[in-house]
């Protein structure tokens, strides 16, 4: 599977810059007003008994009277301080950080320094500045230096006269598409997105059945072009997929159309812009589109799920690229998906279901919930052929034109759901094999039954869309229940 690329990382920690073991350090740089302030208080703390260390990021100069100055060059130190402001005073006592005050402040520094009236011509307090250890350019060198020995996975040299894009299509570890190379700064940076552990193993995934760690998560998320707020997403619907319930392989190795599409719910598709109004289940949105296309690099890259060889699909759908949107909770008459399927009011969670391509549904002219119901029931019961029963699960995307009509005459979804279920218990004479010249159909044993197009709990619905547009969708699915694939949710973890 792709690792990091290219390699620029060393595969040992480096070793730490000289540090007191005790008294006081100070770290400035000459690019800030407020170090150049507090000269005076450094020369203060340098005439005392205690020994003074300075560590200056940028300039030496300004410093150079003060017999502890030393330039941090590489801000290594810095670094190694987790120094964020500039000036920032600390002291160490055997070897270890006992105090730390960021900023100019008289009093605290007294207090730290144990000095009284110290500079008593400057103002009593100022604001420090960034420290260069913050500057983007500079923390994403400095985090491969330091931390990219973590990174476990496997390095691949590129050359520099070759392209990375190029390269990465030869090794086959695109989707077909141009991929992101995931460099050890992209992949530390994707890792910020989570609390979990970069050795953490997610899920094993098929068909080769490797085991997948949050580390290789990042890395085909860094691909699919996610942000770092996204990994959590990603890591659920990995958890979710690599399910026995949701059998990712089987739906890899299946003839039919399926793939995995990733249904978000909860604080998070708010707070990291997934769009489930205009266009939810179409292009345009990063989140949506990245989401849903690294699970499928994931069972390509990691479980070796690829088209021609376990991916068996007779013709596939645009959705085996990316499938992924968030319900319109807030706009919604009826509880969330989540919810519905078990997950805690609030809780921010995804669920996996086994999704051939959309179909639209038009109705513009009902406007009693029992007239949509039956056009809903209609264009439900054509779901994989009119005459197949109980094998295929289905999900409906009700748009808010739509669902207005099931909330202003009072129907909850679980209405829906019983009205759509009494809709779709079939007479079985005309789905019978050779009726009306159709080979396809029921077994005539059948004959003089009623048959549900559903199996229990086979039909989820959904509220997403634009608010313009009588249009809602139909997702067919894969074989349902234990022989096929069997929707999955679970909760989104930091």
């Amino acid at each position: 599977m792709p690792e990091v690329s290219p390699a620029q990382v060393g595969t040992v920690p480096i070793a730490a810059p000289q540090m007191p073991d005790a008294g006081i350090v100070v770290v400035v740089k000459r690019d800030c007003p407020t170090c150049l302030l507090v000269t005076p208080a450094l020369e203060q703390l340098a005439g005392g008994t205690e020994p003074l260390d300075v560590v200056v990021q940028d300039d030496l100069e300004p410093f150079t009277h003060l017999a502890g100055a030393r330039m941090d060059t590489d801000l290594d130190l810095s670094w190694i301080l987790d120094i964020d402001t500039v000036p920032t005073i600390m002291r160490r006592t055997g070897g270890v950080e006992v105090d730390r005050v960021a900023g100019w402040s008289r009093t605290q520094w007294e207090r730290l320094t144990g000095t009284a009236d110290l500079a008593p011509g400057l103002p009593e307090q100022r604001p420090g500045c960034g420290s260069l250890t913050q500057d983007p350019a500079v923390r994403s060198g400095l985090r491969v230096r330091h931390e990219g020995w973590r990174l476990a996975a496997r390095r691949i040299q590129i050359s520099a006269l070759d392209d990375e894009m190029e390269s990465l299509f030869e090794r086959g570890f695109t989707d077909g598409l141009p991929v992101v190379p995931p460099t050890p700064v992209r992949v530390l940076r994707m890792l910020e997105g989570t609390t979990r552990a970069p050795t953490e193993v997610v899920a094993v995934v098929p068909p080769d059945l490797v085991e997948c760690t949050v580390e290789k998560v990042a890395i085909n998320a860094v691909m699919a072009g996610c942000k770092p707020e996204y990994l959590p997403v990603v890591l659920a619907a990995l958890e979710a997929a690599c399910t026995d319930d949701f059998n990712i392989h089987g739906l890899l190795a299946t003839t039919w159309f399926a793939g995995p599409l990733i249904v978000v719910n909860g604080p998070i598709a708010r707070a990291i812009g997934m769009n489930s109004g205009v266009n939810a289940l179409g292009q345009g949105n990063r989140a949506n589109a990245t989401i849903g296309r690294a699970l499928q690099l994931l069972v390509r890259n990691v479980g070796g799920g690829r088209p021609g060889g376990v991916d068996r699909a007779t013709l596939g759908n645009p959705g085996k690229y990316t499938f992924c949107f968030a319900e319109d909770e807030v706009g919604s008459p009826w509880i969330s998906l989540a919810t519905e399927r078990g997950m805690a009011e609030g809780a921010s969670a995804v669920t996996l279901f086994a999704a051939e391509g959309v179909r639209g549904m038009a109705d513009q002219t009902s406007r009693t919930p029992e007239s949509l119901a039956r056009s809903f029931a209609a264009c439900l019961a054509s779901v994989t052929h009119p005459r197949t029963v109980i094998a295929f699960d289905a999900m409906l995307v009700v748009c808010p034109e739509h669902g207005r009509v099931f909330a202003e005459a009072g129907w909850d979804k679980a209405r829906l759901h019983a009205e759509l279920a009494e809709l779709l218990l079939l007479d079985t004479d005309p789905l019978l094999a050779g009726v009306g010249g159709l080979d396809m159909g029921l077994d005539p044993k059948w004959a003089g039954h009623k048959l549900p197009k559903f199996r229990d709990g086979g039909l989820l619905i959904t509220y997403a869309g634009g608010k313009a547009g009588m249009f809602s969708a139909i997702i067919g699915s894969w074989a349902s229940g234990p022989i096929g694939s069997q929707p999955v949710t679970v909760e989104v973890r930091s």
